[in-house]
């Protein structure tokens, strides 16, 4: 029986990551992270919980990578720092994948082992045939994985390209050939199944470009995801023909551009790279400035910059700053935020609301419906997305003709089973979920501290002390209170006296020797001052009780 088990981005954007599964022998695709979302006040990152493969974790014989995106290698370093697995994939991604382990202190213990697109990685039963695809970044590849119950195609996350450049464009003569010999299930990228047509041309898009810059009286600055080698390409190209110095900014910006050069996947004449620091020495005519900060991150070299806090790079009149990249849901608000304090700069501003400067890395509804056609599977089912992106692709595939029952819409953590005798379909669900990284804490922030944290946020915290005579239950010292975020202002002073004679009537209401008094002190304490600041100001702080028997 093959099993097909997602442990994250089915349901979701991000945190991508599934295992395969037949007999006694697994593997598993991609390991990705997800950033947090708005109420998870402090948390760092999110990482799949990996419950399922700590429980075989005698029986997984590697990890393959589809490409070099956050959201597929970021959990990467957790989970080899439990379970130190082979590594496989493309040159490009193994060299992100390297520097990561570098900064997680893993590098010496990992085996990473290269498979070039097109070549075939055996992991028995299995074959996996690596396939090019085009995304927003390079040495992308989906995968078409020989199974003893059939073939079963994953496509990573893809688009549909034409470009010139062969090793640019998605293989659809390679997923084809699998459709003609028979595909057993088609596992398809879902993120842009809402968008219809066709993704934009990178072409187009460098033509849009070209004529920005070219205009620029001054620098000219594109901010786009560092992991985007081709358009950094791209931007390379157009400040050669505009006799233009490049500067790259920002430190993921910075690895990754070395990588890329270092591999031959960006080319440049020599002398054309300038170091930020010789900016100064250029006129601004002749200056292109590649940084990270797209999305309105705020310790990014373009947010230091609209803050007027970089070290080598102040925003002024006649500077360009071009946004190329896509607005990623959550971040409008941070992007508007750097966009204005550009402006108030004196720089012209140039996103994509108006001016097409971004292609999408993801395939459009007519690309998903190609991709179907070509490879003509048995059974469909659509990966990395939200529920609703799933489903509208599920419709899609009914629409070209696949059997409602042969179209399989999974969750985190359902079990997608194939066998000779029943076909495919869901049956059974193991453990999946969401770990929180918060700084070097991994896991250790649940429910109720993302609830204090909400809390604090909204409410402040009042801290009361006490310190209580054991024998006679007399209030020795305080009742004392502190506030942050909750104010004790001139126009409320009398909140303090009254919240003081609500804790010592609660004291007095406790007899003395009791074993658990002071607990009992502490819980009446708290849902007592709730209920009165809430009745007196309309306002909930976090009480916290520091109560000292002596």
């Amino acid at each position: 029986m093959l099993k097909i088990i997602p442990l994250g981005g089915l349901g979701e954007i991000g945190l991508n990551m599934m295992v395969v599964e037949y007999g006694d022998v697994m593997f598993i695709i991609d390991a990705g992270l997800m950033f947090p979302e708005d109420y998870m006040l402090g948390v760092d990152i999110v990482i799949p919980a990996m419950d399922y493969i700590r429980e075989h974790k005698d029986k997984i014989e590697g990890i393959i990578l589809t490409h070099a995106h956050e959201d597929h290698i970021g959990a990467l370093p957790y989970l080899l720092r439990e379970t130190r697995l082979p590594v496989y994939g493309t040159p490009f991604t193994l060299e992100i994948v390297r520097n990561k382990l570098v900064e997680f202190d893993l590098n010496t213990y990992i085996d990473l082992n290269l498979v070039n697109p097109g070549e075939v990685l055996t992991i028995e039963p299995f074959e996996i045939e690596f396939i090019r695809v085009s995304h927003s970044t390079i040495d992308g590849v989906g995968l078409a994985i020989k199974t003893p119950e059939g073939v079963v195609i994953h496509t990573g996350d893809f688009r549909i390209s034409h470009s010139a450049d062969k090793m640019k464009n998605t293989d659809i003569s390679s997923f084809a050939r699998f459709g003609e010999e028979g595909v057993l299930a088609l596992m398809s990228d879902s993120t842009n199944v809402e968008v219809e047509g066709y993704t934009m041309s990178e072409q187009e898009v460098a033509k849009n470009l070209g004529k920005i810059v070219s205009a620029a009286p001054g620098r000219a600055i594109v901010a786009l995801f560092a992991s985007n080698v081709f358009r950094i390409q791209q931007v390379i190209d157009i400040a050669r023909r505009n006799n233009r110095k490049v500067i790259f900014n920002g430190r993921s910006m910075e690895q990754i551009s070395s990588v890329a050069i270092r591999l031959g996947y960006i080319k440049c004449p020599q002398g054309m790279i300038v170091d930020v620091k010789q900016i100064h020495k250029l006129p601004p005519e002749q200056v292109v400035i590649i940084t990270t900060g797209s999305q309105g991150e705020p310790m990014s070299a373009l947010a230091r910059m609209a803050s007027g806090i970089h070290k080598h790079i102040n925003i002024r009149k006649g500077d360009t700053v071009i946004l190329s990249s896509k607005y990623i849901p959550g971040n409008e608000k941070a992007i508007a935020n750097i966009i204005n304090k550009l402006y108030r700069r004196g720089a012209e501003v140039v996103y994509s609301k108006i001016a097409q400067i971004h292609a999408s890395g993801h395939a459009h509804q007519e690309e998903l419906k190609l991709m179907i056609n070509l490879t003509r599977p048995e059974y469909f089912i659509p990966i990395h997305g939200e529920y609703r992106h799933l489903v509208v692709h599920a419709r899609l595939a009914e629409k070209l003709g696949l059997s409602r029952d042969n179209v399989i819409v999974a969750e985190d953590g359902q079990v997608i089973k194939f066998d000779r005798e029943e076909g495919g379909r869901i049956d059974g669900k193991v453990h999946t979920g969401r770990i929180l990284v918060d700084g070097k804490g991994i896991g250790d922030v649940g429910r109720s501290v993302l609830k204090e944290r909400r809390e604090l946020s909204e409410g402040g915290l009042v801290v009361v002390t006490m310190i209580i005579d054991e024998e006679t239950g007399v209030v020795l010292y305080g009742p004392e209170l502190v506030s942050k975020g909750f104010v004790f202002d001139s126009a409320t002073g009398y909140l303090v006296d009254d919240a003081q004679c609500v804790i010592l009537e609660i004291v007095e209401e406790i007899e003395a020797g009791l074993e658990s008094r002071v607990e009992l002190i502490r819980k009446k304490l708290q849902r007592a001052l709730k209920q009165y600041f809430a009745f007196a100001i309309n306002r909930r702080p976090l009480i916290v009780p520091i109560i000292i028997e002596v």
